[in-house]
């Protein structure tokens, strides 16, 4: 598996080079997985310059994670993204590994206004880096 990747900076929006460290992969990278996974729509703003926020930093390890660790296709990927949440287990909770906690679907996204969207996010990722510091201190 590697290094474990850093934790994500309580931060709006980053930059490509920023999000390419943090998700361990080439910024030439980023910009053919937006063109292949239709979740990806960073804002972009003057020069073209792309701004990624929070939720696509978690899409874009989730992603990482399903081609580089668990050895999809870009298509089989895009397919496990696009599966509905509950189709796991009925009564219990998916499984999926830790450092893809909180990863956010436009499905989910549509459903809350813009405020309640920044809440949840902001929670989920302050829950990403608990889990994040859980792992380091179970090392010892």
């Amino acid at each position: 598996m590697g290094t474990p990747l850093p934790s994500i900076p309580a931060k709006r929006y980053f930059t490509i080079g920023e999000v390419a460290e943090l998700c361990g992969v080439k910024p030439h990278v980023l910009r053919y997985w937006e063109q292949e996974f239709t979740q990806l729509r960073p804002m972009k703003r003057r020069g073209n310059r792309r701004y990624y926020q929070h939720h696509e930093v978690l899409m874009i390890r989730r992603i990482r994670d399903l081609l580089y660790d668990q050895g999809f296709t870009i298509s089989g990927a895009r397919n496990r993204l696009q599966e509905p949440a509950s189709s796991a287990h009925d009564d219990a909770p998916p499984q999926v590994p830790e450092s893809v906690h909180g990863v956010v679907t436009d499905d989910a996204m549509e459903g809350l206004c813009a405020d309640s969207a920044s809440v949840w996010l902001d929670s989920h990722g302050v829950r990403q880096e608990l889990f994040e510091i859980r792992a380091l201190l179970s090392r010892d």
